[in-house]
């Protein structure tokens, strides 16, 4: 079992998109881009998704990797984790908290092998 987290001030994320609008296309699906655009202050919610991301991403200990291939799908308490690409193919599966204030976006991802219960020892 690995664990993965990540930290990010959402008005950074607001700058960059402001700066660059096809970073969005570039950071994120289309479902997350769509359920961002239905929130109050979208970049608070792809901020939030972007730090599942990484955080993912640091637990598979992933040097390079394609953000569309880290899906984060589903809202609430159904929110998950989809790996498309090379990484469907790993065998794992992926838990997942996120959370986000005014000012900071946060999430922590715990990756463990398939069928293993969580909190078993590895």
């Amino acid at each position: 079992m690995s664990v993965g987290i990540d930290l990010l001030e959402i008005e950074r994320m607001e700058q960059a998109l402001e700066r660059r609008p096809g970073l969005a296309l570039r950071l994120f699906t289309d479902g997350e881009r769509a359920y961002a655009a239905q929130q109050g202050r979208p970049a608070q919610h792809l901020a939030a998704r972007f730090c599942a991301k990484e955080a993912v991403a640091k637990a598979l200990r992933l040097e390079v990797w394609s953000h569309h291939d880290i899906e984060v799908v589903g809202r609430g308490a159904q929110t998950g984790v989809a790996l498309h690409g090379p990484l469907a193919q790993l065998g794992v599966q992926v838990d997942i908290s996120m959370t986000h204030s005014r000012a900071t976006a946060g999430a922590v991802a715990m990756v463990r092998s398939r069928g293993q219960a969580p909190g078993a020892r590895v």
